[in-house]
């Protein structure tokens, strides 16, 4: 496969390279790093995204986008990823293009222009204790009352709901239509009474949420597009976010950091590259890096050429998350027992990334679809094996 960007894109990269020298420099990683709650800068950078027209390059004209090349769309994802830079939101990779395609005139109207400028946020509201891989199991209930749905349940993993102004909501309006075929999909605002958001705190040092719905009206014009057929609305897009979210990039900057440690030599005189079987470790997982980035190579192509990439997007999420997985193993091991200090501990090498990057990497094996269900849809949809 022999894959080149255009002059063009490559021009843009360029661009978002010094814009993200500038506003997202090593200096305000730290901030970050270091900020109790880091989610007023990071909103306030993809602000910054949205006024330079970026943050919802992919969208028509229309609705306040620039319909820019998918490979300048890739570029940009990579060049954010790679610098730990935040972008994808459930605003602009969901709410946003279901709303173009689903939605009324009058939620266009109200929410296409303000997550267009970075100005409203939504959680996502899918996963509950009874149905997490298995979403159409979901048991949230949203029952007609005159102009209002009525909601009672309860969303778990809900990341967002405490910061978040809406929630992206998945709930059951007929309990006794077959699972896949009885589910609606709300615009919820959290500020509704009724919602209580408890948090959750994670091995990775972030947070998420348990959010209990007790009696919680909303407005029946909150939902979207025919009532039962949510399963379809919120299905529509997961492909391409799998593509968004799991890029190369995120991966390779792991690598590249962990190289640079091995070659610097430490206050004892010794570097990890003298050590063969680190050196053979790195060259491995170089291998693999290659392997990836050829997988999402081939997604690039296939969305250039007009063709929906479906298992093979599950190839890359696979690939990409369990490699950060037996990256971040590895560079535990190699770092020893500096390995087991704290990410925010000053003495931690690499700023502390390994030891972080250890314990955040569980999730993405499981976020946006576990990868128990990912080898699921390959062997389906690639290989037309029979469902088990």
């Amino acid at each position: 496969m022999d894959f080149k960007f255009s002059d063009s894109a490559l021009a843009f990269e360029r661009e978002v390279d010094a814009f993200l020298a500038q506003e997202w420099s090593p200096e305000v990683r730290q901030r970050v790093a270091n900020s109790a709650d880091s989610y007023e800068i990071e909103r306030a950078f993809r602000r910054k995204l949205a006024a330079n027209g970026w943050l919802t390059m992919s969208w028509p004209e229309e609705y306040g986008g620039e319909r820019r090349p998918f490979e300048e769309q890739y570029l940009f994802q990579e060049a954010l990823n790679y610098a730990g830079a935040p972008h994808a939101t459930v605003a602009v990779q969901q709410v946003g293009p279901t709303l173009m395609q689903f939605g009324t005139d009058s939620q266009k109207e109200q929410f296409l222009p303000p997550i267009a400028a970075g100005e409203v946020e939504f959680a996502l509201g899918y996963t509950e204790p009874d149905a997490g891989t298995d979403l159409a199991s979901l048991q949230l209930r949203a029952v007609r009352d005159g102009d209002d749905y009525v909601m009672n349940g309860i969303k778990r993993f809900t990341s967002a709901a405490h910061r978040a102004e809406y929630v992206w909501l998945a709930a059951r309006t007929d309990p006794d239509a077959p699972k896949h075929r009885g589910i609606s999909m709300f615009l919820a605002d959290l500020s509704s009474p009724g919602i209580t958001v408890t948090p959750i705190h994670t091995i990775g040092g972030g947070r998420t949420n348990e959010v209990y719905w007790d009696n919680v009206r909303i407005p029946a014009n909150a939902l979207i597009g025919e009532e039962n057929r949510g399963w379809y609305y919120a299905a529509h897009a997961l492909d391409f976010e799998r593509v968004s979210i799991f890029t190369v990039s995120g991966v390779r900057a792991v690598f590249d950091a962990l190289l640079a440690w091995a070659k610097e030599r430490q206050p004892s005189g010794r570097r990890a590259w003298d050590e063969p079987l680190v050196r053979h470790t790195l060259a491995d997982f170089k291998v693999q890096l290659e392997v990836l980035q050829s997988l999402s190579y081939r997604i690039l192509g296939m969305i250039k050429n007009g063709e929906h990439p479906n298992y093979e997007a599950s190839i890359v999420k696979i690939f990409s998350t369990e490699m950060m997985q037996r990256l971040q193993n590895a560079g535990t091991k190699m770092l020893g027992l500096d390995g087991q200090l704290s990410w925010n501990d000053p003495r931690a090498p690499i700023g502390g990334r390994i030891s972080r990057g250890y314990e955040a990497a569980v999730m993405p094996t499981f976020g946006a679809g576990s990868n128990e269900v990912m080898r699921n849809i390959i062997a389906t949809r690639g290989f037309g094996l029979p469902r088990a």
